[in-house]
């Protein structure tokens, strides 16, 4: 049997696809929507936004066709009749602002990732009839450096930062230090995305096979599931047995996101129970590693948890296919080239084997 959504969700997918239509209604270049025709290219591109991706992309691939607009209507080009040398022109223009508030060149990652939404649009309206070229098909797209320009934490790092806030927690035993100690310990110790994390909910917990496993959605809509581990369900327990408590409820009735906002001790009208948003679990991190005397307090991102979880297990000689099973990364060499932070360290160079395999036959 077929599940039937209930009023409540239909109403919220309702109210997501009006808010994607006026965002589609604002883009540029684009002819005037036709309500009469299905293929008409705003409605094209606005299920082009809302299947099989998630929020963060959905968000990024609008930005991305927003500015390929823009340029089409400042320079007069009707985005359907494109070729790649304007694509190339445009290309060239692409900026990006500063913690200056200046304008500079975009990073090359920045211009593939660009390009790259751009493309999937087109790739869309080619597959629905409604253009016969991808003009960015041809265009050459700026290679990504294979080592990652994020940071990833040490061992030492890594411990001082999740008991930092296992402490913090112990001391305060509050409904949102154990949360916060709970994001923290999920973050590292699963290496999920961030979206992963935030679009969970206490319904995606479960046992399998003996072990407590959390699912998820991955990139492109994929679910899957990964095991939480015990320094992990330690802290989420405590928090999920407060919440309960707070809510006259025992934790397995629980409903709502995994990681909730709690209650505003002062604003009633702030009632809590909606999922933190990348930002708040952003902030956070930083705001946890500079109180733990982090090094690297100031660059710490939520994907610094999921390098570092590659990383520390590559360091330690878990198979690479493991870790791209762990990561769930599509291609390996994600996983080989731009997580094994240790690949290239003196200290690990097979240089060092050869010296040892070599002096043994070598005069002195």
């Amino acid at each position: 049997m077929i599940d039937t959504p209930g009023s409540a969700e239909l109403t919220t997918r309702s109210d997501e696809r009006a808010a994607l239509a006026e965002a589609v209604e604002l883009l540029p270049a684009l002819p005037p929507a036709d309500p009469m025709d299905r293929y008409a290219v705003r409605h094209v591109t606005m299920l082009w936004l809302s299947v099989d991706k998630s929020e963060h992309t959905r968000r990024a691939y609008y930005a991305d066709l927003a500015a390929w607009l823009s340029w089409c209507a400042r320079t007069g080009l009707d985005p359907l009749r494109a070729r790649r040398a304007d694509v190339d022109a445009w290309k060239q223009t692409l900026t990006v602002t500063g913690r200056d508030g200046l304008p500079r060149p975009a990073a090359p990652s920045t211009v593939a990732r660009t390009l790259a939404g751009v493309s999937s649009w087109y790739r869309y309206l080619q597959s629905n009839d409604v253009t016969d070229t991808n003009p960015i098909g041809a265009v050459t797209r700026p290679k990504r450096a294979k080592t990652s320009p994020l940071p990833a934490l040490d061992e030492h790092s890594t411990a001082t930062l999740l008991d930092h806030v296992e402490s913090r927690a112990r001391r305060n035993d509050t409904e949102a230090s154990w949360r916060d100690a709970a994001l923290v310990a999920l973050l590292f110790y699963t290496g999920l995305r961030v979206s992963g994390l935030t679009g969970a909910t206490v319904a995606d917990l479960g046992t399998d096979a003996g072990h407590t496993i959390l699912r998820y959605t991955g990139k492109g809509g994929q679910r899957d599931l990964v095991p939480l581990v015990a320094p992990a369900v330690r802290p989420l327990a405590r928090y999920l047995a407060l919440r309960g408590d707070r809510e006259g409820l025992p934790p397995e009735r629980l409903t709502g996101p995994l990681l909730a906002t709690t209650p505003h001790p002062h604003d009633p009208r702030k009632p809590g129970g909606k999922p933190l948003r990348q930002r708040d679990v952003w902030q956070a991190l930083r705001r946890f590693a500079r109180q733990a005397g982090l090094p690297a307090a100031g660059s710490i991102s939520p994907h610094t948890a999921r390098r570092t979880t590659g990383t520390l297990l590559l360091a330690h000689n878990v198979p690479v296919q493991k870790v791209q099973d762990l990561l769930g990364h599509a291609d390996i060499r994600t996983t080989r080239d731009r997580y094994d932070a240790h690949r290239h360290k003196l200290d690990s160079s097979p240089a060092h084997t050869l010296a040892q395999i070599l002096a043994e036959h070598r005069d002195g």
